[in-house]
């Protein structure tokens, strides 16, 4: 229980320390909204020539595009994150105090990044949202039950999205300068997690390869769920996706800690 607390408690330190940066939040909202309006014309054009692409139609091309906006801090497909100070952490050699703390290193960052999305869901994922439903005609479910499974969708993207940029963050223990794993691991979220098109709109392996890799969880499983492409026996094969990929690379994070954490011991003598 006591760990519970903890955990819980840097939560919502995670929250509170986003919630600080007013300005920031601010100039987030307003790039996406703006990358929002190009992407939407884009869209449009695109779905202009070629109806029904990906087995949307337009409007739900355009809700896609929004969604899309709004999550985009939310599963840090862009980084940013707390991947960015755990990396310096390591370093400069300050994980070795982390290590020496009664908690456990994964849990830690996990609470702390669950209270940054929290946070980013809030600020930089319903006003996008808002402003893309004033000046475009929206295709949003208007029952309880889809947004529920949406934001269920979301959680478990959060999972998989953290899962990955730990990865890649304890990389730095053996490459020093995560720089470099960050740029490849960001290049692959862009165009595997459908933030520029949706993954259902492309053709044959590449598409297939693409709705199979984990990226696919952060942004084309939840836009699918509010759209109302996943319901039924689909929508639990799409909890049980992310849920897998979470627990995979959860798992393995476990693993790759327990062998940077000894050679950490054996680098310290």
């Amino acid at each position: 229980m006591r760990a519970w607390r903890l955990y819980a408690a840097v939560a919502v330190g995670g929250f509170r320390r986003y919630a600080t940066y007013r300005v920031a939040t601010a100039a987030g909202v307003f790039t996406n909204t703006v990358f929002g309006l190009i992407l939407a014309y884009t869209y449009i054009a695109l779905w202009d020539e070629r109806p029904g692409l990906g087995g949307y139609d337009q409007a739900q091309a355009v809700t896609y595009v929004w969604v899309g906006q709004g999550l985009l801090a939310v599963v840090a497909v862009l980084g940013g994150g707390f991947e960015d100070e755990l990396i310096e952490r390591i370093r400069t050699g300050d994980i070795a105090v982390d290590l020496y703390r009664p908690a456990d290193l994964q849990a830690w960052w996990l609470a702390a990044d669950l209270g940054r999305a929290a946070f980013q869901l809030l600020g930089r994922g319903v006003l996008p949202m808002v402003f893309g439903g004033l000046v475009f005609q929206l295709a949003l479910p208007s029952d309880a039950g889809t947004w529920l499974a949406f934001i269920v969708t979301v959680l478990l993207g959060i999972l998989v999205s953290f899962a990955l940029r730990y990865l890649v963050a304890l990389a730095a223990f053996w490459f020093m300068d995560g720089a470099g794993v960050q740029q490849l691991a960001v290049l692959a979220g862009i165009f595997f997690s459908g933030m520029t098109l949706p993954l259902n709109a492309f053709p044959g392996a590449l598409g297939e390869l693409a709705r199979a890799l984990p990226w696919s969880a952060l942004m084309q499983a939840p836009a699918d769920v509010l759209l109302g492409e996943r319901t039924g026996l689909a929508l639990l094969r799409t909890y049980a996706f992310q849920a897998a990929w979470a627990v995979g690379l959860l798992a393995v994070g476990r693993l790759v800690q327990s062998a940077a954490t000894r050679r950490v011991v054996v680098q310290g003598g």
